[in-house]
């Protein structure tokens, strides 16, 4: 009876349920909706205005390009999460990827999404407005602040500019301030209820959040290390609650390495998987990678060297590229042309025939690997492969001279030997052409030499001198070419002594005008291999972080010097019939006003550690650690986003300024506050204070009103406007208005 009762009992409820509508309550901030509103608003006016290539622009294009066609690039600057989020808004517009982005100012075609390639930094900037309010909230500090730092956001100049263009700074910014806001929400739900589903979704958005800041530019590494660092000072306080069993403090431990360490690296690899996946073509960029990437391309050199034999044999007819690239990738080579007799500084040479490194592809590159044994210049049935600490000789294909060294100097390089092609001039010269294999990147001491997979080495016999490129230009007498040296002196593994088999065929010739037909014919064989993804992952991060970035100087470029004091501007546009133009303009009240809030706060901070260190207590306690951790988050965050600049060996522009700059904005009302409600001890001091910040905030507001004919480009200025809104005359502006 009582099984039956409660049965009744839960049907009636389920009737219930039934019988009344489900209702679904939510707490909806409306500063939040209406600070949204207005960063839409101010972000995505006019959004497709102009219709031309704009700076940056010019250079991000074309790896969006890339990637509609799929086609392999390289780029130093940064991983590919950033180019492929800007790719995502090209391909929901239907971008094709035809567009020659060879100039700033190109009017942009009919196929060109202009609208769609913008928007999402247009988002990305807009949704950095509202986030402002609530990392101030999640602070502690009061609404008035919070709406401060937002409008602070909306009306700053740079950041509109910057955020209205197919340019990366504002999607920077907004994963930034999302690793801050998330790891402020976790902290905060720690307090309330730890492991629950909100706790849990915030510690792992704060992980995704910093690996997304890390893949759209390296950058992001330094909010990144921020978080961490807040982290890990939090965690140490952690572990010394003595309310937690050893037990939980382990659960919170292992819940943060899982979510801001291993989620952060996870999501790393997945950019560079997802990377790989969707430029799989062969393109301009494929030279500076090794023989072994190139050919997992479709197309190009994986067009060549799909199908070659795998192991390499006496009697293979091969190419040798040499691992390391720089200054160019080349290839070993030799042509008829010998060393001079007396070079120019008065050394003599050995008159031999120039072997060096040549930067295209031709059929001077192909070399015979001949067993010092035999005569034949032919794989044998079957092949016999060659090992690592086998004896070889090097055979030329198109002049059947021997690779060969001795102790005569190098052209360029005195210290090292020349390395030639032996001509019997029948002095007393013999030929010194043995050379024995040394594969780096063996198995075993028993591997074998393999085609584009083996890195190898080879050591001289007679004088233990190792084949390497030295880098330099040979003269006119070389063509140019690259010099290749015996380097006696062999420390390590240095890629420059490092050479890889390109193409390969097994050589079926043994005349020698049969051979040279047969050296110009592709290569046709029936064995296939590929990189794994860790593999080409590695090798392209490497490659990544090893680029030289271009240090010349810029006509717009800066020192980090010049951010701050509002020293310089990049002119990003001008309309070819009219003056309108596009400035990247920072509000100086703003600019001016963040950087004497960073000096007011640092000062304030040390006087009151100094106070406390006697134990004079001008803070309540939790007034001071809300002030400790706002200092670390948001002067911490501009420190670390702009010192580390001073040590980088790169061509710097204004705009590398915005991220440090956000975290300035952010501490900006957090010194105005403290100042209201802890050194503003009279009520008539806190009217005249109040006073004074809405008189600064006019000044402001009319600075970006004034700039606004800048920082959108639609409206034409005669030469005096002009003249006026430069930066040195933007205090001119206030004091003729005020």
């Amino acid at each position: 009876m009582r099984e039956q009762r409660c049965g009744n009992s839960t049907k009636r409820e389920m009737l219930g349920f039934l019988k009344h509508p489900v209702v679904v309550t939510a707490d909806i901030n409306l500063n939040v909706v209406a600070l949204t509103a207005l960063g839409l608003l101010s972000r995505l006016w006019q959004l497709s205005y102009p219709r031309a290539v704009v700076f940056d622009e010019v250079y991000y294009g074309q790896y969006i390009s890339f990637y509609m066609k799929r086609i392999f690039f390289l780029d130093g600057s940064g991983p590919p999460f950033g180019h492929m989020l800007l790719a995502l808004g090209g391909y929901l517009g239907g971008f094709d990827g035809n567009f020659l982005w060879n100039r700033i100012g190109a009017e942009y075609s009919s196929n060109v999404p202009v609208w769609s390639l913008r928007l999402l930094p247009a988002l990305t900037g807009a949704l950095s407005v509202p986030m402002a309010y609530q990392i101030l909230s999640e602070l502690g500090f009061s609404h008035c602040a919070a709406m401060g730092a937002a409008l602070l956001m909306l009306i700053e100049n740079a950041l509109i500019t910057q955020s209205r263009l197919m340019l990366l700074e504002s999607v920077l910014i907004f994963f930034n301030l999302l690793a801050v806001l998330s790891y402020l929400k976790f902290s905060n739900s720690q307090k309330q209820r730890p492991f629950s589903p909100s706790w849990w979704f915030w510690l792992t958005l704060t992980g995704v959040a910093c690996s997304c800041a890390v893949g759209v530019k390296y950058v992001g590494v330094f909010t990144y290390l921020l978080v961490l660092a807040v982290a890990g000072v939090h965690a140490w306080h952690l572990i010394g609650d003595r309310s937690l069993s050893n037990v939980s403090v382990l659960c919170h431990l292992l819940a943060r390495a899982a979510a801001l360490l291993v989620v952060p690296a996870a999501m790393y690899l997945l950019f560079f998987y997802v990377h790989l996946s969707l430029v799989y073509r062969s393109g301009p960029h494929d030279q500076i990678m090794s023989s072994a990437f190139q050919a997992s391309l479709e197309g190009g050199l994986a067009r060549i060297t799909q199908g070659q034999p795998l192991e390499v044999a006496y009697g293979s007819q091969v190419t040798l590229k040499n691992v390391f690239g720089k200054p160019v990738p080349c290839w070993l080579h030799s042509h008829q042309s010998t060393y001079p007799m007396i070079y120019e500084n008065g050394r003599g040479s050995s008159h031999q025939q120039q072997v060096t490194c040549y930067p295209f592809k031709d059929v001077n590159n192909w070399w015979i690997v001949k067993d010092p044994g035999r005569h034949q210049l032919v794989v044998s049935n079957p092949p016999r492969p060659v090992r690592h600490g086998d004896v070889v000789q090097l055979v030329h294909g198109m002049t059947t001279r021997f690779l060969n060294t001795h102790d005569v100097a190098a052209p360029l390089s005195p210290h090292s030997q020349e390395v030639s092609c032996y001509v019997d001039y029948n002095i007393s010269m013999p030929s010194q052409n043995l050379w024995r294999l040394d594969i780096v990147n063996r198995d075993s001491d028993a591997g074998v030499w393999k085609t584009i997979l083996s890195e190898v080495r080879l050591v001289h016999v007679n004088t233990s001198a190792v084949l390497k490129l030295s880098g330099a230009h040979l003269p006119d007498w070389g063509f140019r070419q690259l010099e290749v040296v015996g380097e006696k002196l062999s420390r390590g593994y240095h890629e420059s002594t490092v050479w890889n088999v390109e193409e390969h065929r097994y050589g079926k010739s043994q005349e020698q005008k049969e051979r040279e037909v047969e050296l110009h014919l592709p290569t046709q064989m029936d064995v296939h291999r590929n990189l794994s993804f860790l593999a080409r992952f590695l090798e392209l991060q490497w490659r990544m972080l090893t680029a030289k970035s271009d240090g010349s100087e810029h006509k717009y470029s800066s020192s980090p010097l010049d951010w701050v004091t509002l020293d310089t501007s990049i002119a990003y546009w001008l309309h070819p019939r009219t003056s309108a133009q596009i400035h990247l303009l920072g509000n100086v009240v703003i600019w001016a006003s963040a950087s004497l809030a960073t000096v007011v706060y640092t000062l304030l901070f040390f006087w009151y550690l100094l106070r406390r260190r006697r134990k004079i207590c001008d803070l309540p306690e939790d007034s001071w650690l809300r002030w400790v951790l706002a200092g670390a988050l948001c002067a911490g965050g501009w420190a670390v986003n702009y010192v580390p600049f001073f040590l980088m060996e790169k061509t710097l522009f204004l705009y590398h300024y915005l991220p440090a700059l956000t975290f300035q904005i952010l501490l900006l009302p957090v010194v105005l506050q403290h100042i209201s409600d802890h050194l503003c001890r009279t009520q008539l001091l806190r009217s005249l204070f109040s006073a004074l910040l809405v008189a600064w905030y006019s000044c402001a507001c009319h600075v970006f009103n004034t700039l606004r004919p800048l920082t959108y480009g639609d409206k034409s200025l005669s030469p005096s406007e002009l003249k006026a809104l430069r930066w040195k005359d933007s205090w001119d502006i206030l004091i003729r208005k005020y």
